[in-house]
């Protein structure tokens, strides 16, 4: 099933952050490479041509959720859309150095970004967010990809769905689960809610 397109995702959205990921190249040449037209990755990701059109020209940024079904379109995930080809066996990173991807008012917005915590490089084994959910912000819809998740609700409450059963989280609760089972997330709360999030492999 195609996921439903949403009123957001034809939404004018803010210009991408001078310092954010330039991922639209990077997923027109997937799409190129896999012979798909704009339509066929739109459908599959449930956006418009012309919200993909913008993104593809850095014209918008997508929301979180909205890269990752563009992502599982193409066939490669997010981790390999920014991944570098070299990289340190080790890295330290200040809050100011740390790249963005999502945003509140990102095309596709449920209010949902991520700050990447490991920069992805061939090879590694994690990938990490600080997860960022806006009051009433949401996945729009089930998650599921391969990998196991865990995680650490830093502050705020998460409500998550795993298999089609409900968990309300607060700050200092953790939790796990294979990604391979049906997930979404939101943020039932009145105030922004704050979470460490480790997958791996890298296939989010």
């Amino acid at each position: 099933m195609k996921p439903k397109r949403t009123a957001a995702s034809k939404l004018s959205v803010e210009q991408p952050r001078s310092d954010a990921p330039r991922i639209g190249a990077r997923l027109k040449h997937a799409r190129l490479v896999n012979h798909m037209r704009l339509k066929d990755v739109a459908d599959a990701a449930g956006c418009s041509e012309s919200m993909l059109s913008k993104i593809e020209n850095e014209r918008a940024i997508p929301s979180l959720t909205t890269l990752h079904r563009l992502c599982k379109a193409l066939d490669l995930s997010v981790s390999t859309l920014l991944s570098s080809e070299a990289a340190e066996p080790w890295t330290i990173m200040r809050p100011e150095q740390r790249k963005v991807i999502g945003h509140k008012k990102a095309a596709g917005s449920e209010g949902v970004m991520a700050e990447i915590l490991v920069p992805s490089a061939e090879g590694r084994l994690l990938e990490g967010f600080l997860v960022v959910i806006e009051p009433g912000g949401h996945t729009n819809g089930t998650l599921q990809h391969k990998g196991e998740e865990v995680g650490f609700v830093v502050e705020g409450q998460l409500e998550l769905t795993i298999n089609n059963e409900k968990h309300l989280l607060r700050a200092g609760d953790s939790f796990y689960f294979p990604s391979d089972l049906p997930h979404a997330y939101r943020n039932p709360g009145k105030s922004q809610m704050r979470a460490v999030w480790i997958n791996t492999p890298p296939t989010f």
